[in-house]
């Protein structure tokens, strides 16, 4: 469940077979009787033309003989639907009632921004920007964490030829944990200029650890610091060759990175 803020009215967005529908109830919340609005707008001969279209476009399993006896009888002075009636008869998926603390008449993105077209076309411009906005910021998330499990991944590349050069059998899993970490502030340093230990010091109100707090440029370019710290490590390159490397390279990248944002801010 995801909420926006609509011109002082906050509309929830819940997630059906992974599509967003948004609450009709919710765009209606402070219009004074605005719960009969819904109603009204369901009784209307367009509207369920409209929902009828949208069915037979989305849904299979969409009941269009009981559509065509509905859509006869609306518009006649005695034709009542409810929510409820109208999924019951046609199958619909395009529209829910919804029981429970979140309750209330949920539609399909395309039919809620018919619906908020038809209470108020100013209102319909404002949800569908918070809307997108809402998206757009989802797409940052998703972006970020592919970027953080890629880097993940890397990790792994990065662990392994440490371990493959750098640590004995011999050794206890306490020595060990102190080769990787060693070997991971040189990554650290490279790029944020600290050591894992450093951070965590001057930032003892925040949880994890400094790579949770990165930006996505950051984990790119810590992605590939893995992969070419890990070649360097197999080539025996000392590690204070190693840090100054690195560090050129996070300089570089980081260049790089900022420069490919800025052009498409400017665009």
């Amino acid at each position: 469940m995801k909420t926006i803020t609509v011109q002082k009215t906050e509309i929830t967005i819940i997630s059906i077979e992974e599509k967003d529908y948004i609450s009709l109830t919710d765009i209606v919340r402070n219009i004074e009787n605005g719960l009969s609005l819904i109603e009204k707008w369901f009784r209307n001969k367009n509207t369920i033309e409209f929902l009828g279209i949208w069915e037979e476009m989305y849904n299979s399993d969409f009941n269009s003989l009981e559509f065509e006896g509905i859509k006869n009888e609306a518009g006649l002075n005695r034709f009542i639907l409810s929510v409820k009636q109208w999924t019951e008869k046609t199958n619909s998926k395009g529209i829910i009632a919804k029981a429970g603390r979140y309750g209330g008449t949920y539609a399909h993105k395309d039919i809620a921004f018919e619906f908020a077209s038809w209470v108020s076309p100013q209102f319909k411009l404002y949800l569908l920007k918070e809307f997108q906005r809402l998206k757009e910021e989802e797409q940052k998330q998703i972006g970020w964490s592919a970027k953080s499990e890629l880097a993940k991944i890397n990790y792994h590349i990065h662990t392994d030829a440490i371990k493959q050069n750098f640590i004995p059998s011999e050794l206890k899993p306490e020595q060990i944990s102190i080769v990787y970490a060693n070997e991971a502030d040189v990554l650290n340093v490279s790029l944020f200029g600290i050591t894992s230990k450093q951070w965590r010091d001057a930032n003892l109100d925040l949880k994890g650890n400094i790579r949770d707090y990165a930006t996505i440029n950051e984990l790119i370019c810590l992605s590939n610091m893995e992969n070419i710290n890990a070649i360097l490590i197999n080539d025996d390159i000392p590690q204070m060759e190693r840090l100054i490397k690195l560090n050129q390279i996070a300089i570089q990248q980081m260049r790089i990175l900022q420069n490919v944002e800025n052009r498409k801010l400017f665009k």
